[in-house]
């Protein structure tokens, strides 16, 4: 850790980030529509779950995502448009609300079932910082980084990473627990959050090392 001339400390490796008054970690839209969508689903599941119990035993906050799906009375221009796209409509009287709020395909994986004492937060946007109270809490808690675990990369977490720096927390990226529908873009995901330094990128093993070192 080091401390500016005005007294603001500055933590300088992963482990000192990973103290769990300090951190939290966001499951990402691991919910079983999305996962019946990508492959490797399986493997993502297996990593976050590690990442999870991980969090769990440290007495690390969790957070979790659910991407929801309005009613169509409420879908939008906006809403239709993402849809058409997903779905791969011509018409926006074509699309199906896939992730309503009771649906199966809108729930939380079994396997990374949320405990009662951890938090879920319903979006409609790709940012889990859009449309939710996530930042609100995060800061209200003390909280002052995210580690990031789920699926997609290229959808929804590197919008999550850009914001996150964007409100004051620093996001590290547990990067072989981020699943992909398309590799081409998560590469350019991955490479976009590197070239900036915003973000830290560490894996499974670097991220359970770092809590156990915090610990």
């Amino acid at each position: 850790m080091i401390r500016s001339s005005e007294g603001i400390e500055v933590p300088t490796n992963l482990a000192e980030w990973c103290d769990p008054r300090r951190m939290a970690l966001v499951v990402y839209d691991m919910q079983v529509g999305i996962c019946r969508q990508v492959a490797g689903a399986a493997e993502i599941v297996e990593r976050t779950g590690i990442v999870l119990e991980a969090a769990r035993s440290a007495g690390m906050r969790v957070a979790f995502t659910r991407h929801l799906s309005l009613p169509r009375k409420w879908m939008g221009a906006t809403q239709l448009r993402t849809a058409m796209a997903w779905q791969r409509r011509d018409s926006p009287d074509a699309v199906e609300p896939w992730f309503l709020r009771d649906a199966e395909a809108a729930q939380i994986v079994p396997e990374l079932a949320p405990r009662a004492d951890e938090a879920v937060f319903d979006k409609l946007t790709m940012s889990a910082f859009d449309s939710t109270a996530l930042g609100f809490a995060l800061g209200d808690c003390g909280v002052r980084a995210i580690a990031l675990a789920g699926i997609a990369m290229e959808i929804g977490i590197e919008p999550t990473v850009r914001q996150a720096t964007d409100n004051g927390f620093t996001a590290v990226v547990i990067e072989d627990a981020c699943g992909f529908g398309n590799r081409e873009a998560r590469h350019r995901s991955m490479a976009t959050l590197r070239f900036l330094g915003e973000a830290v990128i560490t894996d499974v093993a670097g991220f359970c090392g770092a809590l156990a070192d915090a610990a």
